[in-house]
């Protein structure tokens, strides 16, 4: 399963997504931004290899879905509604994560 986490700048809450999401077999994770400044910006090839795409505020699922309509068929969108009001691997960011996510994405446990 590929999932593809975007924020804004892909500094703070894709890359914690990313990092969070990667532990659980059978998960590929990669976080990317819409921004111009983003560290991995979103692309047609990472939209393209994603099952599915997690944006963390209405305004990135807006602006993925106009952008990549024509490659968005058939493939989930979700917005988990997660603020720009976190730090890197934050607790509160991992833990709301860890709530969100699973209502989209079936994931197996993780091996301590």
């Amino acid at each position: 399963m590929n999932l593809l986490f975007i924020c804004s700048e892909n500094r703070l809450r894709s890359p914690t997504a990313e990092n969070v999401f990667s532990a659980y077999p059978g998960i590929q994770a990669i976080g990317a931004g819409t921004g111009a400044h983003a560290q991995t910006p979103v692309s047609r090839d990472l939209i393209e290899w994603a099952n599915i795409i997690l944006v963390m505020e209405k305004h990135h699922q807006d602006e993925v879905a106009s952008t990549y309509k024509d490659v968005l068929k058939g493939k989930p969108l979700v917005c988990l509604d997660i603020p720009d009001h976190y730090e890197f691997m934050q607790p509160e960011l991992i833990k709301l994560l860890k709530e969100r996510v699973p209502e989209y994405v079936r994931l197996a446990t993780v091996e301590k």
